[in-house]
């Protein structure tokens, strides 16, 4: 996770976006995780997946480029290191590389596909979930409103880019990597912290600057235009997520032949 105005507090990201970590389940069945693999964990956050490879039986490793999300990592017993995903350089080969609600942090999907490309070896896997064209939609929406309001150009403070399947698609496949399964769909989630919760993990950037009483303003008024369509008394807050889920493979080597 790479955005620079992003701040990440793990206790913060564990009281209101624990439901996060959850999506990864999927992934991990996609991904079909083998005893003895090495596997490497992109945007492990607090490292909650990265545990579960590790427990499956894998030499599993974590990376995220916030640092305060890779000692909270660490201090679970996961091993994590701090790096952005797409620039990442180590002369280490990986028999598969996962990522979970990360690659929509990362503005180059481009150079993340050759660098996921180049720390695989060949038959290597690449298994993610991230958010997909149209995720948030609502709630973008609520904040791009508030900032314009503010005079602040949402544009510049918008940290997120969400692929669509079939540029993403294409992506993949122009680095030479076969894609197995993707799908794009929707996923409405329940904010067990309320909208105001999920504010306060992931709107930093759109909010840097901002006083404590600017903050609570800002918070108020994208919670008044998202109300409408995603509050309701019987299920409280849900989040329009839209969800973009893959796997691509790094075919064989071909044998030389003269």
């Amino acid at each position: 996770m790479s955005m620079a105005n992003q701040i990440w507090d793990p206790g913060e990201y564990k009281r209101n976006a624990e439901f996060v970590p959850n999506f990864g389940a999927a992934v991990i069945k996609l991904l079909e995780p083998k005893r003895g693999e090495r596997v490497l964990d992109l945007g492990c956050g607090t490292g909650i997946l990265t545990k579960k490879l590790a427990e499956a039986g894998c030499s599993a490793v974590g990376v995220d480029s916030s640092a305060e999300m890779v000692a909270a990592a660490k201090a679970e017993g996961v091993d994590a290191f701090v790096a952005d995903a797409q620039t990442l350089k180590t002369n280490e080969k990986f028999d598969a590389v996962m990522s979970n609600a990360a690659i929509h942090w990362m503005p180059d999907h481009y150079a993340l596909s050759r660098r996921v490309w180049n720390l695989l070896k060949p038959g290597g896997r690449f298994a993610a979930e991230c958010g997909g064209e149209g995720c948030v939609r609502i709630i973008r929406e609520g904040m791009k409103i508030a900032l314009i309001k503010r005079g602040i150009d949402y544009k510049a403070r918008n940290p997120w880019k969400f692929p669509a399947l079939g540029a993403f698609s294409q992506i993949l496949e122009s680095q030479g990597f076969k894609i197995k399964y993707i799908a794009r769909f929707d996923c409405p989630t329940q904010l067990p912290a309320g909208l105001r919760g999920w504010l306060e993990v992931f709107s930093h950037s759109h909010t840097a600057g901002f006083t404590a009483d600017e903050r609570e303003s800002f918070y108020k008024e994208v919670e008044g235009y998202c109300r409408p369509a995603l509050y309701s008394e019987k299920n409280g807050w849900t989040a329009d997520y839209v969800r973009l889920r893959f796997l691509a493979l790094k075919p064989e080597e071909q044998p030389y032949s003269a």
